[in-house]
């Protein structure tokens, strides 16, 4: 009864009045978009179920001429993750599964690293980020483009240790997302990019909107990555243009590969924010489902912000079903950010507004993306206006002059000692037992480090200290890495440790999981 009574409040509740944009948004929008040399990016704003604005500003690629439009294609990274969850949901609300489901009920073969935490994981469990896995544990099996099929993905998951007991605290993961793709796929008898299209995207009337990589890279009209390179550490630097073929692989999708337009966000908003009803009047999920997915579940600790950006850290914030739930000044704010190489974007909520945009840009820059995502919530919240762009954008600078200076002075002070042995005596194949094999190659030129399931990782390793050196991959959007070889008793390599050499990579990298052993002689 209490869903039913949910369902009628989207009909008769009164809605606010509708609010004018902001004065000169599209003109703040380019101003913001130039300022941070960002080559494009699309809006979409709805209010009360109308669209108010989904447009595009700038061109899809730097130095050339094609505009962005509405109908111009995104990637849009982990705002995805709730399009996974709604697919989820229309499985529940069919009666094939619940969300306290098992998961080994419904996929077999899926295995943690600890047998209790096997048979007790939930479907819900799969979308909270309360697993005991660190953070972004299993990255490396994607980023950047990993060789390894979803199935495998999930497979190797039972060898990654958890960093902390189950349902103990909050870690933000992608690999249990891909196990939601697996668990879609078994229970539907359709892949996950068929089922999302068929009951998220074609009910939801986001006719441009894909899941599968191939389709994205065959449309005209589709905006290519950018990002800063040449710097001290990544995101420094000259804006340059990217392979767009090196993002995360087809296997990722259930996390975070969905592409979109701003037409395409404006419809997945009105659904959200009429309880899972598009705008043609087709329900995609149900209001029950509308509203399990924004019921908060794992708490998420709160670190205050330093200025200039502190009024943004919330007093109340946690991890729903592919969304975050926060709070901004007593008003329930639903979000999420998503970011890949070279394309990032923002999705939110405001629901007692009944007002909801999305922001997809074509860099990795802090300003366009949380900068206007803040001034539009002060908009519609009353609040006075701040200029939220500049704010993000010195506290950016301040991110990176403290990396840098860490990163500057590492590499300026080693210690002149090593390495321990000759240099072809480090060179061989060891393995790690969850990512798989890592080549070291010696030549006349020094030694090489290969990624082997991850074909872009690859580069040369430039001695630190010790039995230190720090691969510097060839493909400049890789986050270089310390390798560290441990000697046994007799002078053989023992072990490789790794971890990333900047001190905000992306928890993405997520080197520091590694542990390569020589592999057994076949």
């Amino acid at each position: 009864m209490k869903f039913a009574l949910f369902a009628a409040a989207f009909v008769v509740a009164p809605l606010p009045a509708l609010a004018a944009l902001p004065k000169g948004f599209d003109a703040r929008v380019v101003q913001v978009m130039r300022a941070s040399e960002t080559p494009g990016m699309a809006i979409a704003i709805i209010e009360n179920g109308q669209v108010v604005l989904a447009k595009g500003y700038g061109v899809r690629r730097q130095g050339a001429s094609a505009p962005v439009d509405a109908d111009t294609s995104f990637l849009i990274g982990s705002t995805a993750k709730a399009m996974t969850a709604a697919a989820l949901a229309t499985l529940v609300d069919a009666g094939k599964i619940g969300w306290d489901d098992r998961v080994v009920d419904h996929l077999p073969g899926f295995q943690m690293y600890d047998a209790w935490v096997t048979r007790e994981m939930t479907v819900r469990d799969l979308l909270v980020h309360r697993s005991g896995l660190g953070l972004g544990a299993g990255d490396l099996l994607y980023v950047p483009r990993g060789s390894y099929a979803r199935a495998e993905i999930v497979r190797r998951l039972r060898f990654l240790a958890p960093a902390s007991s189950f349902r103990s605290g909050y870690a933000y993961d992608n690999i249990l997302y891909t196990v939601a793709g697996q668990l879609i796929e078994a229970v539907s008898g359709q892949t996950w990019e068929r089922y999302v299209r068929a009951h998220v995207f074609v009910p939801a009337g986001m006719t441009g909107a894909t899941g599968e990589l191939a389709r994205y890279w065959a449309m005209p009209n589709r905006a290519q990555p950018h990002a800063r390179f040449g710097g001290v550490v990544r995101g420094t630097g000259v804006m340059r243009l990217l392979d767009e073929r090196d993002q995360l692989p087809q296997a990722a999708a259930p996390a975070g590969l969905i592409a979109a337009s701003a037409n395409d966000m404006a419809r997945w908003l009105q659904v959200q924010l009429s309880g899972g009803i598009a705008a043609g009047g087709t329900r995609v999920f149900s209001a029950a489902a509308g509203q399990a997915m924004w019921t908060p579940v794992t708490p998420i600790p709160i670190t205050p912000l330093p200025e200039p950006v502190a009024a943004t850290t919330p007093t109340f914030d946690a991890y729903a079903l592919g969304w975050e739930v926060r709070d901004y000044h007593g008003e329930r704010i639903v979000w999420h950010a998503g970011g890949l190489f070279g394309m990032t974007s923002v999705v939110v909520l405001i629901p007692a507004r009944q007002v909801g945009f999305a922001i997809e840009l074509n860099s990795e820059e802090a300003a366009p993306r949380h900068g206007l995502m803040w001034e539009l919530i002060d908009h519609y919240l009353g609040r006075p206006a701040q200029d939220w762009p500049a704010r993000f954008t010195r506290y950016r600078a301040q991110r990176i002059a403290a990396a840098e200076a860490v990163v500057t002075a590492k590499v300026a002070t080693p210690a002149t000692v090593g390495p321990s042995l000759p240099l072809s005596r480090y060179a061989g194949r060891y393995v790690d037992r969850w990512y798989g094999p890592i080549e070291i190659g010696s030549a006349a030129s020094g030694l090489t480090a290969r990624f082997v399931p991850t074909p872009r990782m690859a580069g040369r390793l430039d001695h630190y200290q010790y039995d230190t050196f720090i691969a510097r991959f060839d493909d400049p959007a890789i986050e270089p890495a310390y390798l560290t070889f441990a000697l046994d008793a007799e002078g053989k390599v023992a072990r490789i440790t790794a971890r990333p050499v900047s001190p905000i990579a992306d928890f993405s990298f997520d080197y520091a999981d590694l542990l390569f052993e020589p592999e057994p002689a076949r």
